[in-house]
């Protein structure tokens, strides 16, 4: 049901966002349009403008813009258009929203308050209809916010709190922490989570639960000019990201946390971007690594509350027991970088996970609870050129979610016709993801090989590669081998996904998984000064 232009003055700056007037729609829907010859251009300065298709050879099409200009294009440099009333619109049961890439006014608190207590169809498409609506009836399970890429993951999952009882607060804390500033993308979840929201007739109780899912790229200094963590980029580019710290700040201590825990908050996050600097070179005529200067040491120490030569000391010769003695032992250059990147991992991952236990104490008020509300923040499916052992995890985990879609919506739904008497055919849609999800979890799936291989002193990643090509080339339907392309990044093996054909890459998936800890700077870690990093290593 369409909304009068009156009806939209409730929605402020935001009503043109949200619906077209009444004018323009008339004057869009008797506007020639054709979906074969419309289409949209790449430009240098407008990123793309509109097109129309005047002819095709041989692979290419000549296309005249709106600015009267005409270009000979290859099929990549054009798409077809799509005509979108609006960022947000239905599709069923579900709200699907498109990320404009820039904050519209649709999400202030005046927009709230404008679709409280309104039924889905008398407002426009917003994913605040889809937070009242499930706090009305409240539902008895999950609302799946299922996008197409983990940028709209996030971004949905945080307005979908902020409606909730204006958790923003909890929203914007999540966020600087576990989501990444990209330069094709402009936010992208590293960490999934998922917040269970209880009501009465006010706010009851919130509880979350979540899992680090991109730990390498916190240190890893090739993706750190893509992708940022937010709350590096609040520390960076203070001026630029002024706004987002302070929100941070106001959410940091509502939250509860102490001023020392905040500083502390600060201080490591500080101190693992200094880790992705340290350099260590090799020692001459030796195969010791040894620090290549100290000052960033001296820097991330400080940070940390430990003194510099220690820090470096352990990191370079580490003690490890043997029998019932401690010995030193030697270090590659590139042993230490991979020790260090596990380091910086562990600290980062700890103190996500002491934030997240501390917000769930704050949350918590011990009342009752029957009915919740459910919200989960998941990455997509992630295909690159290069794609490495993150993006199978990622994936598989995008992989188990849709099966749990699927079976809900295409199985089981199925199954209540049959129960409450409807005539009805069943129909097998095609959806069953069981094959892909046993090739890489099953028993002898790639995790259990990539498991069994680590146990091995002397296994390699071409030994890693041999088992599973042993095992599963031409005998699990999911797994193939791919074609070199010229190009492109090596690939050593492809697994049909949900989403498509991905080619993954296994070069150091052996060390990746292990992720040891250098238990001499752990030892540091547990005297350090800093009271916050000391109670983090402390089991």
């Amino acid at each position: 049901m369409t909304s009068p232009d009156s009806e939209m003055a409730a929605f402020g700056e935001a009503a043109p966002y949200l619906r077209k007037s009444e004018k323009e729609r008339i004057e869009a829907q008797n506007k020639p349009f054709d979906a074969k010859s419309s289409v949209f251009v790449a430009h240098p300065k407008e990123s793309f403008v509109k097109g129309t298709i005047q002819s095709r050879e041989s692979g290419k099409v000549t296309v005249k813009t709106e600015g009267g200009e005409e270009e000979l294009l290859c099929q990549a440099k054009w798409k077809p258009t799509c005509c979108l009333p609006s960022s947000q619109t239905y599709s069923g049961l579900f709200c699907v929203t498109v990320n404009p890439y820039k904050w519209l006014p649709v999400y202030n608190p005046e927009v709230v308050l404008a679709y409280r207590g309104k039924k889905r169809q008398e407002a426009p498409p917003h994913i605040f209809s889809i937070s009242d609506n499930a706090y009305q009836f409240m539902l008895n399970g999950e609302l799946l916010d299922i996008p197409s890429n983990d940028i709209a993951a996030c971004n949905s999952g945080k307005i979908f709190l902020f409606f909730a009882d204006y958790l923003c607060i909890y929203g914007v804390m999540f966020t600087s922490f576990t989501s990444a500033e990209e330069i094709k993308r402009g936010n992208s979840s590293m960490i999934s989570y998922s917040v269970k929201k209880w009501n009465t007739d006010v706010l009851n109780n919130a509880v979350s639960s979540s899992f680090l899912m991109l730990k390498k790229e916190i240190v890893d200094l090739e993706m750190f000019t893509d992708r940022q963590n937010n709350i590096h980029r609040h520390e960076i580019n203070s001026d630029t990201y002024l706004n987002s710290l302070f929100q941070l700040q106001s959410a940091i201590d509502i939250l509860g946390f102490t001023a020392d825990e905040k500083t502390a908050i600060y201080k490591l996050t500080g101190a693992v971007m200094h880790y992705g600097n340290l350099k260590f070179k090799q020692k001459q005529r030796e195969e010791q690594a040894e620090p290549d200067g100290t000052e960033v040491a001296d820097k991330a120490a400080y940070l940390m509350g430990l003194n510099s030569a220690d820090l470096l000391k352990a990191m370079c010769c580490p003690r490890v027991k043997v029998g019932n003695e401690f010995v030193t032992k030697g270090q590659t250059v590139e042993q230490v970088h991979n020790a260090v990147g596990a380091l910086a991992k562990a600290v980062y991952e700890r103190m996500f996970l002491w934030m997240v236990v501390r917000i769930n104490q704050q949350l918590d008020t011990k009342q009752p609870r029957q009915y919740f509300i459910g919200v989960l923040d998941i990455a997509g499916f992630e295909i690159f050129d290069f794609n490495s052992f993150e993006q199978l995890c990622i994936n598989f985990t995008n992989e188990k979610l849709q099966q749990f879609f699927n079976h809900h919506m295409f199985v089981l739904e199925q199954e209540e016709y049959k129960k409450e008497g409807i005539e009805w055919t069943f129909i097998d849609f095609g959806m069953d993801l069981a094959a892909c999800i046993e090739l890489i979890e099953k028993p002898m799936g790639i995790f259990s090989i990539l498991e069994e291989e680590c146990m091995f002193p002397k296994a390699t990643d071409t030994s890693f590669k041999n088992k599973l090509y042993d095992q599963h080339l031409g005998k699990s339907s999911n797994f193939q081998k791919p074609k070199p392309v010229k190009g492109k990044a090596e690939a050593h093996f492809s697994v049909i996904h949900y989403a498509g054909i991905v080619d993954y890459n296994i070069t150091g998936w052996l060390e990746k998984n292990k992720d040891p800890l250098n238990e001499t700077v752990i030892g540091l870690y547990q005297k350090s000064s800093l009271k916050t990093l000391a109670l983090l290593f402390a089991n």
